[in-house]
């Protein structure tokens, strides 16, 4: 049987090329326009075709994962998610491209959905933040080494290499991670043992899900939260470049730092406080998420308000960091708030929302506006939207502790 440590390192290294591979996209922006001869508003089709994709596959995905072999799919999703990425590298025109990324989202739709769930199974509600932000650190460090080596690679190669070089290693991960033993549906959850998650979900199960308040506020939130964060990810490489006078490999290897930084500090951080609040506070998850929100409101508006550039860098790595505090406690309350017969549709569901109603929409929203008024006026959408996560957060609040009573009362 695999230990929970080494399936938590494990889905960390898949989710690591997951966002080296998507976020890798972005930082050869700027090569792909001149190359293709594109508007801002393709280049941000460029990202939403991948989330349209990724978002409406991931509910399919969740569903076979709460009946079928949780590893065989995510197995299955890593390696058409790789391939996908290499060849997007031999793309002739600006169409293949587009179907290259959206291909991309069907495989990493059948990771998003399972990984989180198959870790909520193999690790205790009272350290489920923790792990889940140790999962999550692969968001910063994959993103920044997405940045870095889309830069490097460029450079030296060409952005159509960039694309085959990382997508090639998925092939190897893909293979490994089929082979995995998967864990017991609610085998941590207090009194479970591992039994009630062996039977078939029922439609009230699901239903239920629909009606718990504090799940739906959460996946509000972060909505809210992912609006915000796909905006400034697609764009600010570009910002970096064309606002204040960079060059790209320049931009991408600031960018990548801070968010490498930024990130680890920030997702570690939100994981050991809302996991050592959680006996005193039943409710810190949101907290800590919340206040993390709120602060970075002022970081992403000095952003595009300051002239100074080594102050903006600091406004971006100081945003970064309240950002990535939420990512492990928004992530625990999924698993906390719902039936482990449900768990993997339940994280589907909300990758479904939070894309669909955020980072789907805004990188092209953010190149639409762009085109009309200019990029740094188009930032504008990051503050607000952070803003209303926050807001989202602090409601879920009034109802998190008896929701996560109740999931627990039916365990028993």
């Amino acid at each position: 049987m695999t230990s929970p440590s080494r399936l938590l390192w494990l889905l960390f290294a898949v989710n690591l090329f997951n966002y080296i591979d998507r976020q890798i996209l972005f930082a050869v922006f700027p090569a792909i326009k001149a190359d293709l001869h594109l508007s801002d508003t393709q280049l941000g089709l460029l990202a939403s075709a991948f989330m349209w994709v990724y978002l409406s596959a991931a509910p399919v995905f969740g569903l076979l994962a709460d009946r079928r072999s949780r590893p065989r799919l995510m197995g299955l999703g890593v390696g058409i998610w790789s391939a996908a990425t290499a060849l997007s590298g031999v793309a002739r025109g600006y169409g293949e491209l587009l179907f290259g990324r959206a291909v991309v989202g069907v495989g990493e739709a059948s990771y998003g959905a399972v990984a989180p769930a198959m870790l909520s199974d193999a690790y205790k509600p009272a350290h489920r933040g923790r792990a889940l932000a140790l999962f999550s650190m692969a968001i910063p460090v994959g993103s920044a080494l997405g940045y870095l080596l889309g830069g490097v690679f460029e450079r030296e190669f060409g952005w159509r290499a960039a694309f085959f070089i990382v997508g090639i290693p998925g092939l190897w991960l893909a293979w490994t991670v089929g082979r995995l033993r998967d864990p017991a549906r609610g085998g941590a959850d207090p009194s479970a043992q591992g039994a009630g998650g062996t039977a078939v979900p029922r439609f009230a199960d699901y239903l239920a899900l629909l009606k718990t308040r504090s799940y739906l506020l959460n996946c509000l939130a972060m909505t809210a939260m992912t609006f915000a964060v796909g905006g400034l990810a697609a764009w600010v490489p570009t910002y970096l470049v064309r606002v204040r006078g960079m060059e790209l490999a320049e931009a991408n290897l600031i960018f990548g730092l801070l968010t490498l930084v930024s990130g680890l500090g920030g997702t570690i951080a939100g994981g050991w406080l809302g996991d050592r609040l959680l006996p005193r506070l039943p409710t810190a998850y949101f907290l800590v998420s919340g206040v993390g929100l709120t602060l970075s409101v002022p970081c992403a508006a000095a952003v595009i308000l300051l002239d100074d550039r080594t102050w903006v860098l600091a406004a971006i790595f100081l945003a970064e960091v309240f950002i990535f505090l939420n990512t492990g406690p928004l992530n625990a309350i999924i698993a906390n708030v719902s039936r482990s017969q449900v768990r993997a549709t339940a994280y589907a569901v909300n990758i479904f929302v939070i894309h669909a109603l955020g980072d789907a929409i805004s990188p092209a929203l953010v190149g639409v506006v762009s085109d009309q008024v200019g990029l740094a006026a188009a930032f504008w959408v990051a503050p607000g939207a952070l803003a209303l996560g926050a807001f989202f957060c602090f409601w879920g609040m009034r109802t998190y502790a008896a929701d996560a009573a109740r999931v627990k009362e039916k365990a028993e």
